[in-house]
C-alpha cells in the first residue's frame, strides 16, 4: 500500500526508456540515414562533378594563357624582324652613299691627275 502511493507514477516507464530509446534511436537513425543518403550522395556526386570540371577548367585556362604567353612572344618577334629590316635598310643606304661618294672620289683623283 504505502511503498506504492510513494513511488513515482513514471517509475515504470522510466526502467523500459532505455530499450524504447534505444529502438526508437535506432529505428529514426535508419529512417533518416535511408531519407537523406539518397541526397547526400547525389550532392557528392555534384561536387565529384563540379571538382571535376573546375580541373578541366584550369587546365583549359592554363593553356589559353601559355598561348598568350606565346603571342606576346611572337608579337617581340615580330618587333625585333621589323627593327632589324629597317636598320638593313638604313645599313644600305649607306653603303650605297659610301659606293657614290668613291666614285666620286676616283672620278675627283682621274681629273687631278688628268690636270
Amino acid at each position: 500500500g504505502a511503498g506504492r502511493s510513494d513511488a513515482s507514477p513514471d517509475e515504470g516507464v522510466v526502467e523500459d526508456l532505455p530499450l524504447i530509446d534505444e529502438k526508437a534511436v535506432e529505428q529514426l537513425t535508419e529512417g533518416l540515414i535511408s531519407h537523406y543518403l539518397p541526397d547526400l550522395q547525389r550532392s557528392k556526386s555534384a561536387l565529384q562533378e563540379l571538382t571535376q570540371n573546375q580541373v578541366v577548367l584550369l587546365e583549359t585556362l592554363e593553356q589559353e594563357i601559355s598561348k598568350f604567353k606565346e603571342c606576346n612572344s611572337i608579337v617581340d618577334i615580330n618587333a625585333l624582324f621589323s627593327e632589324a629590316k629597317h636598320y638593313h635598310n638604313k645599313l644600305v643606304n649607306i653603303r650605297n652613299e659610301m659606293m657614290m661618294l668613291h666614285e666620286k672620289t676616283s672620278k675627283l683623283k682621274v681629273s687631278a691627275i688628268n690636270i
